[in-house]
């Protein structure tokens, strides 16, 4: 009598008893990912708060409508509210936590009189869709350039590399500073103001030339280790291109850190676009964004330090709900990486 043999959970199979026997339908990789991800409370409690900040910077225009404010208005000099003081002679919020009220959900700006709310969900939206493409940017070059060096190798993978350590070499943060107002200056003249589109785009390309390396290196390492695996050598004997070979036999094994590095790559992304924002050569007055709200709130620390309260808080909340998603994917992917 034999005894029976037990089922790996990972390898779980679905049984379904077809005339006295047992039909077995196994899982997908992809299935077995998800059924990991979803027992993980943390990744998916985060996803949830990142799937929220996506849909709160989609309806932002809807939820200032609704909160019957806007990012622009100063409503603490308009005289069309006049009747309605929200500042006192000092130019400081009126009533209690910055000026919280049922016309101001999160308090409004000292010296202005600006909606804190409206600025905050509009700089959400501003801060996260820029990064967000930005990291796409930079992971499809990333990639690109991994799989080409790591595959062909020799001299390719040599220059390659050489190019990819020539923009290490670049101090990042003094650069971004640097660069960002010879790339304005160049296009538009000084005397005129640098429309918003064209400062978005600066900042695009900035951080496109100087990010998408540590992308490239992960790729090639990864891609080093498979172009040398039974399954490629196969291929290769079968004949077929090293496009086909690379595209049906080598990326699918890349995804999953491609997928991990981007979870990790875009909040470092939107703490970056806010950093060149507060440091006054990413956008300016009066376009809302997340790096502005901070160099306001610098200066309004000592007046009004609950100014600072909701952005802090927001997009702390973001970045660690993000880097434990990342965490969560990671170990979905491989469980014997798991914390």
């Amino acid at each position: 009598m034999t005894s029976p043999v037990a089922l790996d959970p990972e390898l779980e199979t679905d049984a379904e008893p077809v005339k006295g026997e047992q039909k077995l339908e196994g899982r997908s990789p992809g299935q077995l990912m998800w059924q990991r991800f979803k027992r993980d409370r943390t990744g998916v409690i985060c996803a949830v708060v990142v799937i929220l900040y996506f849909v709160v910077s989609l309806a932002a225009p809807l939820l200032v409508k609704l909160s019957g404010t806007d990012p622009y208005t100063l409503y603490g000099q308009d005289p069309t509210y006049a009747d309605k003081p929200i500042l006192d002679q000092f130019g400081l919020p009126l009533g209690y936590f910055g000026g919280v009220s049922g016309d101001h959900w999160f308090g409004v700006e000292p010296q202005y009189g600006r909606d804190l709310f409206a600025m905050l969900v509009y700089g959400m939206r501003t801060s996260l869709f820029m990064a967000l493409g930005v990291t796409v940017l930079l992971m499809v070059t990333g990639v690109i350039i991994g799989l080409i060096g790591g595959y062909f190798g020799g001299r390719t993978d040599y220059w390659i590399g050489r190019v990819t350590d020539f923009f290490l070499s670049f101090p990042q943060q003094l650069f971004f500073i640097a660069f960002m107002p010879v790339v304005t200056a160049f296009f538009v003249d000084p005397r005129e103001e640098t429309p918003t589109y064209f400062r978005a785009l600066a900042m695009l390309i900035v951080l496109w030339l100087l990010g998408w390396m540590s992308m490239a290196r992960l790729v090639r390492s990864t891609v080093l280790s498979l172009r040398e695996r039974e399954f490629v050598e196969a291929a290769k004997v079968s004949g077929a291109s090293p496009a086909r070979i690379v595209r049906k036999e080598i990326l699918p094994n890349v995804v999953t850190p491609i997928l991990v590095q981007f979870t990790f790559q875009l909040p470092s992304t939107i703490l970056t676009i806010a950093f060149l924002s507060f440091a006054g050569v990413g956008f300016v007055e009066p376009t809302p964004d997340w790096g502005r709200l901070f160099a306001a709130a610098a200066n309004y620390t000592e007046q009004d330090p609950a100014f600072l309260f909701f952005p802090g808080l927001a997009l702390v909340i973001f970045v660690l709900a993000f880097n434990l998603l990342g965490d969560s994917v990671r170990d979905a992917f491989d469980p014997k990486s798991g914390r």
